[in-house]
């Protein structure tokens, strides 16, 4: 069985990334804007694991910083959501550009 070599599995994790870029700087809606944000964190995920696999073999520091991301992003997940969820409440809309209009 062959090994996919280093340079595949960095050229999906660059797509993740810019696809996430993209998803970031072009939607309004601030429930794709979270989505984006964990594309661009997976993606960095699959990097930590590749090098570690392909350069420190014998160590798992890539894999315990991939499980700390993991930690980070389903916490930021959780108050992204609450957060939106709070400002559908108030103004009955999730629109970036509507953020701006909004009064407290």
């Amino acid at each position: 069985m062959s090994e996919i070599p280093l340079t595949h599995i960095l050229f999906v994790s660059t797509a993740l990334f810019f696809i996430g870029m993209y998803g970031l700087f072009t939607r309004r809606n601030m429930i794709t804007m979270l989505m984006s944000i964990e594309l661009i964190l997976n993606s960095v995920n699959i990097n930590f694991v590749a090098f570690n696999k392909y350069l420190y073999s014998d160590q798992l520091n890539g894999v315990f910083f991939t499980i700390f991301i993991i930690a980070i992003a389903a916490a930021e997940a959780a108050v992204g959501i609450a957060i939106i969820i709070n400002l559908y409440r108030g103004h009955h809309s999730i629109d970036v550009e509507d953020a701006g209009e909004m009064k407290y």
